[in-house]
């Protein structure tokens, strides 16, 4: 037996149990893996709460972890017991001691990188690689816009953006989240709360508006990224925080000035263990240089998880949040 955090029934944190479960010997192509450290990200609300339906009740959440390979089932190859990995993949089950995982979605950690950090920022270090070489490839001097810019995400991309000579403007909600995000690579901070977004980030950028809006919160502030585009702009819809993004006519893209819209998400651009690979080394490689720190702002028993997730729908984070199993 082991321990995990289990969810009978949709609804709020207090879903959230810490049970005793069983975990079968890997089958083939599969690996048992044994979690020292788990990350906390905002997609497990989304299966939390019955947005992301799970293939099963009950179920256990989590799709981020650090760890060591346990044991190997059949055909498995480049993995071994007592071997350092990480992940970020679906199924959910990642808020465990121990669980099964398929082998090709496991990632070897280098020397360089602990379990820590590695929990900490695989599915947000890739989502960044996502959004900044992916989906658009920033350039220098160019001016972009990052909601949440003090989160676990936006953080890294902030960073990352920097590092590639992008003028970063990032919102955030309140003074202390202003200084961390300036800390880690945002130019602009914008307060949310008391200032008018789409003011200041025509101000920074001379009337013309930015070149793309990464937009991970979705109801309160869609339609004001799309103000923020310059023409041709791309509106990078890829979370809803703070609930459901409204529609979108197509006409309004044209009246925006030929804007252009997508709502990707990551298990999509790491589907295959190339596209796996390809993405972790890009991470691993900024974060081995120093060009990109992780920032750890919470870390909680796996057995807290309830109080992490009020946190994180609280707004109350910054950074990563991390359970240690």
């Amino acid at each position: 037996m082991t321990q995990a955090i289990c969810i009978h029934a949709f609804g709020g944190p207090e879903t959230l149990q810490f049970e005793s479960v069983d975990v079968p010997a890997p089958g083939p192509n599969e690996v048992r893996v044994r979690h020292t450290h788990i990350g906390v990200n905002y997609i497990d609300v989304y299966f939390r709460t019955g947005l992301y339906p799970p293939a099963a009740m009950p179920f256990t959440p989590g799709v981020e972890a650090a760890g060591e390979v346990v044991a190997v089932g059949d055909a498995v190859t480049g993995l071994q017991p007592g071997q350092r990995i990480a992940y970020a993949a679906r199924p959910p089950g990642a808020y465990a001691e121990e669980r099964i995982i398929p082998a090709d979605r496991l990632v070897p950690l280098p020397d360089a990188i602990h379990n820590e950090q590695a929990a900490a920022m695989m599915l947000k270090g890739m989502t960044a690689h996502m959004l900044l070489a992916q989906i658009h490839a920033v350039q220098p001097g160019e001016p972009i816009l990052i909601h949440a810019a003090a989160g676990g995400v936006g953080l890294i991309a902030c960073q990352w953006a920097k590092q590639l000579g992008a003028t970063v403007i990032g919102t955030v909600g309140s003074e202390e989240k202003a200084e961390l995000a300036q800390a880690h690579g945002c130019d602009h901070p914008i307060l949310y709360r008391r200032e008018d977004i789409t003011e200041r980030v025509r101000h920074f950028t001379g009337g013309e508006g930015v070149a793309v809006v990464y937009d991970s919160v979705g109801a309160d502030t869609l339609m004001t990224s799309m103000d923020c585009l310059a023409k041709r702009g791309l509106l990078v819809s890829f979370g809803q925080s703070s609930g459901k993004p409204p529609a979108i006519e197509v006409g309004q893209l044209a009246a925006g000035g030929s804007l252009f819209l997508t709502r990707p998400t990551l298990f999509d651009y790491i589907g295959t263990a190339a596209d796996l690979q390809h993405s972790a080394e890009a991470l691993f490689d900024v974060i081995e240089r120093g060009a990109v720190t992780v920032q750890v702002g919470q870390r909680l028993p796996l057995a807290n998880a309830a109080e992490a997730h009020r946190a994180l729908e609280a707004r109350e984070t910054t950074g990563s949040t991390v359970l240690i199993a």
